[in-house]
C-alpha cells in the first residue's frame, strides 16, 4: 500500500501547485490524476488573469484575485527557472469594449465599482483604443482599460508546473482515477482508486475540479458541477498586444509571432460531462471575435476544443478544511482557476503546515451548503444561475 504524507487528487494547475508547495515543505506528496495530467479545465482555459468581477456573484472573489495576481510574477519566475520552460506570461493589460446605447453610463458605473474594489481600471477614449490596438472595431461606444491585468499560456504553464513539481519531488500518478475518500474514526486516512489500490496519507487534498462531486466516501458530497466552455484558436496576420473583450466574449494573444495565435471564447453550457464542440457555440464565438476585430474574418481556424469548468451553487470556490481531520478541499474555482492558482496553493500550504492562513477564507467554506448536495446531478437549476447574475446555459463568457 503506497504511503505518503499528502495526497492531492487532481493534476490541474490548482492541484499541481498545491502538490509543489507541500513538497517544498518537505512532505512526501503523491499527485493523482484520473486521466492525462493537466488535460482538463486548466489545459482548456484561455489564461486571462483578471481579478475584475464579471458578475455581482464574483465580487467576493476580488480580494483573493488581487492577492493571487500579485503573486503571479514570482510564481512564473520560479516555475520557469526550475523547469527551464517558458509559460507565455504577458502583463500587457486588457481592453474591454462596450457596445450598448447606454455605454457611457455603463462605463462610469464599472469604473466606480472597480475603484471601490481597489482595481485601477481606467476609461479609455475610443481614439486611444484605436491607436494602441489598430485592429479593433470602430463600432464600440466606449472602452475601459485594465492596465494591471495579465495573461498566460495555460498549456505551457501546465507543462512547466508539472515539470517543476516532479523536479521538486512530487510523485505523479497519471491515469489513476480515485473513486473513494477513506475515512476511519472521524479522520481521513487516504484514498482508494478504481482498481482497488489504496494510497495512505495523513493529508488528502481534493482538487479534482468538476469531477470532485463524483468522489465517494465524503461525509458531505461536494457541491460541484461541470459547465462546458467551447473555445477556438485562430491565426491572424495582424497581431494584438492586449486581451480584448466585451460582454459576449474575448480574444487572448498567445504569442507575438506573425501570424499570431489568438484564443477566443467562450460558452457557458450546463451540458453535464459531455465534452464536445457544437456548430452553434463555435458560430457565436467567431461572430463575437469578428465584432471585436473585424479583420479576423480572414483568420485561419487552427483548433477547436472545450473544457469543463467546476461550478458551485453560489459560483464561489470550495476551499478549506472539510470538517474531517486530514481532509482539505480546493475546488470549484469556476472561471477563475488559473487566476487563483497561486493564492490557493499558498493558503492550502499554510493550513496544512501551520494550521492557520494569511487570508480569511471562511466565505469559501467547503461545507457551507446545507446537506452537501451533488449539483452535478441537477441540484441547482439553470433558472437559479440566471437569477444570480451568473448564467450557465446558452450563454457566453467574457472571462
Amino acid at each position: 500500500m503506497p504511503s505518503h504524507d499528502a495526497i492531492v487528487i487532481g493534476a490541474g494547475l490548482v492541484g499541481s501547485a498545491i502538490a509543489l508547495r507541500l513538497a517544498q515543505e518537505g512532505l512526501r506528496v503523491a499527485l493523482l490524476e484520473k486521466n492525462m495530467s493537466g488535460r482538463e479545465a486548466s489545459w482548456a482555459g484561455a489564461g486571462m488573469l483578471s481579478p475584475a468581477p464579471d458578475t455581482p456573484a464574483s465580487i467576493p472573489l476580488v480580494p483573493f484575485g488581487r492577492a493571487s495576481l500579485s503573486l503571479y510574477p514570482q510564481f512564473i519566475a520560479e516555475i520557469e527557472e526550475i523547469s527551464g520552460r517558458r509559460t507565455g506570461y504577458r502583463s500587457d493589460g486588457a481592453i474591454e469594449l462596450l457596445f450598448s446605447a447606454d455605454a457611457e453610463r455603463e462605463l462610469s458605473t464599472l469604473i466606480a465599482l472597480h475603484h471601490a474594489l481597489g482595481l485601477p481600471t481606467e476609461p479609455l477614449p475610443l481614439d486611444e483604443a484605436a491607436k494602441i490596438e489598430p485592429a479593433v472595431t470602430r463600432h464600440a461606444q466606449a472602452a475601459a482599460y485594465f492596465p494591471y491585468e495579465a495573461c498566460v499560456d495555460s498549456r505551457a504553464l501546465m507543462e512547466a508546473l508539472l515539470a517543476t513539481a516532479s523536479i521538486s519531488g512530487v510523485e505523479l500518478f497519471s491515469a489513476t482515477p480515485v473513486c473513494q475518500i477513506l475515512i476511519e474514526h472521524g479522520r481521513c486516512t487516504g484514498v482508494q482508486t478504481e482498481n482497488g489500490t489504496i494510497f495512505a496519507a495523513q493529508h488528502v487534498i481534493v482538487a479534482a475540479g468538476a469531477f470532485s462531486s463524483l468522489l465517494e466516501g465524503m461525509v458531505r458530497p461536494l457541491a460541484t458541477r461541470p459547465i462546458r466552455g467551447q473555445m477556438v484558436a485562430l491565426e491572424s496576420a495582424q497581431p494584438i498586444r492586449h486581451v480584448i473583450r466585451c460582454q459576449r466574449g474575448y480574444i487572448v494573444p498567445r504569442d507575438s509571432a506573425v501570424p499570431q495565435r489568438l484564443v477566443t471564447g467562450s460558452t457557458l453550457e450546463d451540458a453535464g460531462f459531455a465534452k464536445q464542440v457544437t456548430a452553434g457555440g463555435i458560430e457565436k464565438i467567431l461572430s463575437t471575435a469578428q465584432e471585436l476585430l473585424p479583420k479576423l474574418a480572414n483568420a485561419e481556424v487552427v483548433e477547436l476544443w472545450c473544457g469543463l469548468r467546476p461550478d458551485t451553487p453560489d459560483h464561489l470556490p470550495l476551499l478549506g478544511p472539510a470538517g474531517v481531520d486530514g481532509l482539505t478541499i480546493a475546488t470549484g474555482h469556476y472561471r477563475n482557476g488559473i487566476l487563483l492558482t497561486p493564492i490557493t496553493a499558498k493558503l492550502v500550504r499554510e493550513w496544512i503546515a501551520d494550521k492557520q492562513v494569511s487570508m480569511d477564507w471562511e466565505i469559501f467554506n467547503p461545507v457551507r451548503f446545507a446537506g452537501g448536495g451533488n449539483i452535478a446531478n441537477g441540484g441547482d437549476s439553470l433558472a437559479d444561475n440566471q437569477a444570480s447574475g451568473n448564467p450557465a446555459g446558452n450563454e457566453f463568457a467574457h472571462k
